[in-house]
């Protein structure tokens, strides 16, 4: 069976009404027929019937034993954070997602966790970074922004020797494209905000587990503190998954054409896309995924911010907003918007430098796209402004 029709049928008809879609129960309780005797649901915070069915769907989808869903990403990524205690160390991806550095460096180091950073695209750097004290190792894959690519399966049994739990975020790929828990994975993140919803119209996030058991700590969590997906969320999320393999499909083909426009453009310095041939963890990508995804990222050879806010301030069809991952293209200044959380000494050695622009490329037809890149490039202040290649 293909994984589209799979997804279709996984999705489950109402057996009460024959609703084809699945019903929105936006309830805050339900009917007890004793003292602890229900029909499997007594509190939405702690289960309900949408939100369960688009958990099931996801832990799926990602070949998991159990997914819990959560009101943001970070809400998501909190609950896997709640496994360590005190004294427990992590090491993670150094080009991380500005908001989950936040929570590590502002939230957690204070309770007593520390993180160390690290080149996760090099994996001897990874086994070099454990110590004795080494509990979670958090992987991004690509990373958000700069799109390096990291040995899941080379990581995942580094994480076993040492007796890590071994955390993906798996937002920028997707479960169409790679499925880190086949690779020794024990966790899967998802801002489902992004391809998940693929709408831009919901905030959510999902942790799938390996293990029903390691997927009950992550349930106790979400009922203990709350940062629970409602019911109508819910529904949105499972809409969105109804045409994730199609929308992936269109942003990654879309993706591929930009990104081979913009290594040729001759204001551009660089280009992070795996599915160049230029970039470093091209092959690696082809190796453990299925494709390249919807995110490029690019530095001008004007490295500056005034160049790069000309750029992202100068497009039409690319909308300058946070996210990614919706139906239509967006483009963001990390240094500015995203990583802002993050030092700049920290954000540049880890390769988002002042001039980086990370595009979500949309469904929009491609020769638009392309027009609409051509024609902000124009617009560069000297000594940026180059030529046309198209």
């Amino acid at each position: 069976m293909s994984t589209i029709t799979e997804l279709i049928h996984a999705i489950p008809v109402d057996p009460h009404t024959g609703a084809i879609a699945v019903p929105i129960y936006q309830t805050s309780t339900f009917v007890q027929e004793a003292p602890g005797v229900n029909k499997g649901y007594d509190y939405t915070r702690s289960n309900n019937p949408t939100r369960e069915i688009a958990e099931k769907i996801i832990a799926k989808l990602e070949g998991g034993a159990a997914a819990s869903a959560f009101s943001s990403g970070l809400a998501a990524i909190d609950a896997v954070i709640k496994l360590l205690k005190s004294g427990d160390e992590i090491v993670a991806v150094d080009d991380i997602y500005g908001g989950a550095f936040r929570l590590f460096h502002k939230v957690y180091e204070k309770f007593g966790i520390k993180v160390s950073y690290v080149d996760t695209s090099d994996t001897a750097a990874v086994f070099n970074a454990i110590t004795p004290a080494t509990r979670l190792i958090w992987l991004e894959t690509p990373t958000n922004p700069t799109l390096k690519i990291s040995d899941i399966e080379a990581i995942g049994r580094i994480a076993k020797a040492h007796n890590c739990l071994f955390c993906v975020d798996n937002t920028f790929a997707s479960p169409i494209l790679q499925k880190p828990l086949e690779l020794g994975a024990d966790l899967v993140v998802h801002s489902a905000t992004k391809y998940l919803g693929g709408h831009s119209d919901l905030i959510a996030g999902v942790v799938i587990a390996k293990t029903i058991e390691l997927g009950e700590e992550i349930k106790f969590y979400q009922n203990a503190c709350g940062a629970i997906l409602s019911p109508f969320d819910s529904f949105l999320l499972i809409r969105g998954i109804e045409t994730l393999p199609l929308r992936i499909k269109q942003h990654e083909f879309n993706a591929q054409a930009l990104a081979e426009y913009l290594e040729k453009h001759p204001a551009v310095a660089k280009v992070f896309y795996p599915g160049l041939p230029s970039h470093p963890g091209h092959e690696l990508a082809k190796k453990q995924s299925k494709g390249f995804g919807g995110i490029i990222s690019f530095t001008l050879k004007d490295d500056r911010v005034e160049a790069a806010t000309a750029f992202v301030t100068g497009t039409h069809y690319f909308k300058l907003a946070e996210s990614l991952g919706g139906i239509k293209s967006l483009l963001c200044h990390p240094a500015g918007m995203t990583h802002k959380s993050i030092p700049a000494e920290k954000r540049k050695a880890a390769g988002v430098s002042d001039s980086l622009i990370r595009l979500s490329v949309g469904l929009e037809e491609t020769a638009d796209l392309l027009a609409d890149l051509e024609q902000a490039f124009t617009k560069l202040p000297a000594p940026a402004a180059a030529g046309s290649v198209l």
